[in-house]
């Protein structure tokens, strides 16, 4: 799509319209179309994985999670609630062409001192970190976590 890389995520079906020059795709969850960036089609295929093969319920999925940071707002990218509304996993997405790298987990983990997710997420699509919060510390996970179970 519009030049857009082939992702380490299985192929997904989005809705598409031309606005201008602009590309945008229909986000099913928020319903409302989002212009098509690269960290967008990122972020796309990372909760169409989620649903899809990690378990977790669409309903339970929160974009752009507002994190109080130092007084400052702020918002995580992708943020899976359990069934009492607690944060059970936090995903940072960056577009494919950005590395993920110290910064990018340094990110992450302030937002989880917040949060207390039990899984963090790093994704630019092409590369995947998986890490689960155990003993106040990260481990990181072999892969993606299984959701279903988790928060019941």
């Amino acid at each position: 799509m519009n030049g857009l890389p082939k992702l380490n995520f299985p192929a997904i079906r989005l809705r598409a319209r031309h606005r201008g020059a602009e590309v945008e795709v229909w986000d099913p969850l928020r319903g409302v179309y989002l212009v098509l960036t690269p960290e967008e089609w990122v972020r796309q295929h990372l909760i169409a994985y989620l649903v899809s093969r990690c378990g977790a319920r669409p309903m339970r999925i929160v974009q752009e999670y507002a994190v109080a940071l130092n007084g400052q707002p702020q918002r995580a990218d992708v943020v899976v609630v359990d069934a009492q509304a607690r944060p059970l996993l936090l995903a940072e997405c960056k577009a494919p062409q950005v590395k993920i790298d110290e910064r990018t987990l340094a990110q992450a983990v302030r937002y989880n001192s917040v949060l207390g997710a039990r899984y963090v997420v790093l994704t630019n699509g092409l590369c995947h970190y998986c890490c689960e919060l155990t003993d106040g510390g990260y481990r990181r996970l072999a892969g993606y976590p299984e959701l279903s179970r988790d928060g019941e």
